[in-house]
C-alpha cells in the first residue's frame, strides 16, 4: 500500500499523482486554431465535453481562437503567464502537404507549447494534431480513434490536479 505524499516510510515508494477532479475553483483556457476548422471545432467540443464531465462549469473556461496553429503557442504562453489559469489546452491541426510546410509548422508549435509550459509553470497540453492525411485527422477527431481533444482535455485536468498535489507536499 502506497502511503499518501508525506507520509511514506522509511524505504517505501512515496507516489504523488494527479486526479481527474480539481478544486472548484481551477480554471482553464483552451487556444485553437481555426485553419483546418472542420476538424479542431470536434478537438474543441470534445475538449468541452471532458472537462464538463468532470465537473468544470463553463464560466471556468476561456475558449480563445488563432488564425492558425503556427499562432497556437504565443496565445498559450500568454494565457500561461497571465496566472489565471490552472492549465491551457492547444488545439490544432496540421496535415500534411506536398510541401515542407508542415514539418516547419508542427515542429514550432511543438516547441512552442513546450516553451509556454516551461517558462510559466502552468501545464499546456500539446493537443494540435499532425497527421499525414485528412483521413487520420478525421480520425482522432472524433472517430475511429477517439477525440484527441477530450484526451488533452483530461491531461489538462490530471496536471492541474498534480500542480495542487505538488503545491500542498512542498514541491
Amino acid at each position: 500500500m502506497v502511503e499518501p505524499a508525506g507520509m511514506a516510510q522509511p524505504g517505501q515508494l512515496e507516489v504523488l499523482e494527479g486526479a481527474f477532479q480539481v478544486a472548484k475553483t481551477a480554471r482553464f483556457a483552451i487556444v485553437a486554431s481555426r485553419f483546418n476548422s472542420a476538424i479542431v471545432e470536434n478537438l474543441v467540443q470534445g475538449a468541452l465535453d471532458a472537462l464538463r464531465r468532470h465537473g468544470v462549469d463553463d464560466e471556468r473556461v476561456l475558449l480563445t481562437r488563432v488564425p492558425g496553429a503556427f499562432e497556437v503557442s504565443l496565445v498559450a504562453a500568454r494565457l500561461a503567464k497571465s496566472e489565471k489559469f490552472d492549465a491551457v489546452i492547444a488545439l490544432g491541426c496540421v496535415i500534411r502537404g506536398a510541401t515542407s510546410h508542415f514539418d516547419h509548422v508542427a515542429a514550432e508549435v511543438a516547441r512552442g507549447v513546450a516553451s509556454a509550459a516551461l517558462e510559466s509553470g502552468v501545464p499546456v497540453i500539446f493537443g494540435v494534431l499532425t497527421t499525414d492525411s485528412i483521413e487520420q485527422a478525421l480520425e482522432r477527431a472524433g472517430t475511429k480513434a477517439g477525440n484527441k481533444g477530450f484526451d488533452a482535455a483530461l491531461s489538462a485536468l490530471e496536471m492541474a490536479s498534480l500542480d495542487q498535489v505538488l503545491s500542498g507536499a512542498g514541491y
